[in-house]
């Protein structure tokens, strides 16, 4: 349930301006409550809450609401009624009545959902009234999205079902043996130590016996932690490691170090854990010396920070997904991402002191050598040491479709010389009259090429709102230019774009850049994206155009390329799904694209490209 905070009037009237404190929808509701809001509910109870506001048309004009008695009581007979709303996540004080000159507005304060409530979904039917938001629309969650919601809200963990048919024989006996010795190094004395490979595994989580059922195994934590590369990619074939290593400067040299599954090792997570501490650790220029069990003694605050960011990609993540793990080491940053969704709240994430973790069982086997937290501290030990050097604040990132969390550890200072010699080049003598917040939203947007709302509270601790207005009112001033609207507006420096800050500290943070195919596209990337967005511009501009000129922006965009539709809807600035159902599929179906992959037309990364015959 949402806090009972009464919704206050002058922060949704300030909505009709800002559409960016929350996720928000406007809906005109002349005829009584419309349908469209119960997909809306679903979406944003499904993704991270929200405000609609019933009585405002699309371009934030106020048409008010005839009968509001009678709109607040459909909606709630509506929203009761588990035959209509799988859940109802609101109290009475998530719901408001707003004057606005003679008119009035009702105000929907939708909470997010924990995971133990999504999916939250409509006529009783999960699989097909399950809805999520992305950029500014709702869309229709496919199979695979809700099955992960499903298995989220699970009271049993991810890991710790067994793998029917897998023994002893799948796991990789060293692996097994150094781990128990990185145990008895860590606590010499523990009675687990006396037991035997299975007892030591029955007492990690890595072996289990179902007492219902009788049934007894390998558990997918056991598999993960300690299986042979064969045995891993049977059970869970989307499982993927991957380490890459960019330190040189030469843009011709891609990698100078890189680990992946390629049969020359046993690439379980304890393995890829050992190989990836190493490296992560080697070049820092910190006091630091690695014990031999490679944990703990001479740490200093930044090695725990990495220690606790890997280990957190490798508890955290969902095999199932898409992607797998992928840790990233560059001269001036740290970047690890895996699949899956967070499992709290933004809000919980930025103060800390809350756990949920999806393999517990995981979680427990570094917890058992000294790897991992508990009691949710583990986010605050990335910030602690990153905050002992002054460096930025770490970023956390999630994207959908496909699901991924990222963290990004910067090793850049808070505020560097350089950029704000670069500031006060740019503005002159008003620079020093900027405020300090102001300074930190500028000084992001120089360093990492653009800045949004999520970031700036995550570097000041600031309440959404308050992030809001600093944003807008530098864009008001001329000071920032804003892209997009809503929960994903970002916003740049006025004299540069985004990708014209590329050679200075590499700090990508957008979730939807464009990576062209470098199978399909030889030429510079940058100098693509800037052609491609020309080719967009006017789709950008005006968010009505014919579907003939929608049309004709699309072959001119996919001529001679392959595109995701997750690319294509960053260049025109629409709803990926929106843009899939109204214009690729059709496109498709009348041979104007065809598909990268055919036989699987909804592949969440299904790229298009002109038909040959247009070409």
């Amino acid at each position: 349930m949402s806090k009972a905070h009464p919704i206050d009037p002058v922060e949704i009237l300030a909505l009709l301006d800002w559409t960016e404190y929350e996720e928000l929808e406007f809906k005109a509701a002349k005829g009584g409550v419309p349908k469209s809001l119960w997909e809306t509910y679903s979406a944003m109870a499904n993704t991270h809450g929200g405000v609609i506001l019933l009585g405002v048309e699309n371009d934030g004009t106020v048409s008010g609401v005839a009968d509001p008695a009678q709109i607040k009581r459909s909606f709630w007979d509506t929203i009761n009624n588990r035959g209509k709303v799988s859940a109802n996540l609101l109290t009475d004080a998530d719901l408001a009545e707003v004057p606005h000159e003679q008119k009035t507005i009702i105000a929907i304060r939708i909470p997010q959902a924990s995971r133990y409530q999504r999916p939250v979904f409509l006529e009783q039917n999960p699989l097909t009234g399950t809805y999520r938001r992305n950029f500014e629309g709702d869309y229709h969650c496919t199979e695979q999205e809700v099955g992960r919601m499903l298995s989220d809200r699970s009271e049993e963990p991810a890991d710790s079902r067994i793998l029917e048919r897998f023994t002893l024989d799948d796991l990789d006996r060293p692996s097994l043996q150094q781990y128990r010795q990185r145990f008895a190094s860590h606590t010499p004395t523990h009675p687990w130590l006396s037991e035997d490979d299975r007892g030591l595994l029955s007492k990690l989580g890595g072996w289990r016996r179902d007492r219902k059922n009788g049934l007894e195994g390998v558990t997918v934590a056991g598999l993960l932690m300690f299986g042979t590369d064969e045995a891993i990619r049977e059970a869970i074939p989307q499982y993927h490691v991957d380490y890459r290593e960019k330190l040189s400067t030469d843009p011709a040299i891609r990698w100078t170090d890189r680990l992946t599954a390629d049969g020359t090792w046993s690439a379980n997570l304890f393995q890829f854990y050992l190989r990836v501490i190493q490296r992560l650790a080697l070049d820092l220029k910190l006091p630091f010396q690695l014990d031999a069990d490679l944990f703990r003694r001479g740490e200093t605050t930044v090695h725990e920070a990495i220690r606790e960011a890997l280990i957190n990609a490798l508890i955290h993540a969902d095999y199932q997904g898409q992607g797998g793990i992928v840790v990233e080491k560059y001269s001036d940053r740290f970047e690890f991402s895996n699949p899956g969704s967070l499992l709290i709240s933004f809000d919980q994430l930025l103060h800390g002191g809350i756990s949920e973790c999806r393999n517990k069982a995981l979680q427990h086997m570094f917890m058992m050598i000294g790897g991992a937290e508990k009691a949710g501290s583990g986010v605050d030990k990335i910030r602690r040491g990153w905050e002992s050097q002054h460096w930025r604040v770490p970023a956390v990132r999630e994207q959908l479709q496909p699901d991924r969390v990222q963290w990004l550890l910067p090793m850049i200072s808070l505020i560097p010389e350089e950029s704000l010699t670069r500031l006060t080049k740019l503005f002159g003598a008003k620079f020093s009259r900027f405020t300090t917040l102001e300074v930190q939203a500028l000084v992001t947007a120089d360093l990492e090429g653009t800045v949004d709302n999520a970031r700036m509270r995550q570097i000041t601790g600031g309440h959404a709102a308050d992030m809001t207005r600093l944003l807008q009112a530098l864009v008001a001033k001329s000071i920032l230019t804003q892209e997009r609207q809503g929960r994903w507006a970002r916003y740049h420096l006025p004299t540069l774009s985004g990708s014209e800050y590329k050679g200075r500290h590499s700090i990508h943070m957008a979730n939807h850049s464009i990576h062209m195919d470098p199978d399909s596209i030889h030429m510079d990337p940058d100098s693509i994206h800037e052609k491609l967005l020309c080719v967009a511009a006017s789709a950008r501009r005006q968010k009505r155009l014919s579907p003939q000129e929608m049309e004709r922006i699309l072959l001119e965009l996919c001529q001679g390329k392959w595109l995701t539709r997750n690319q294509i809807a960053e260049l025109v600035d629409r709803n990926p799904e929106s843009l899939r159902q109204r214009f690729l599929n059709p496109m498709v179906a009348h041979g104007l694209l065809r598909l990268r992959y055919p036989d699987k037309p909804n592949r969440t990364d299904q790229a298009y490209t002109v038909a040959k015959e247009r070409e």
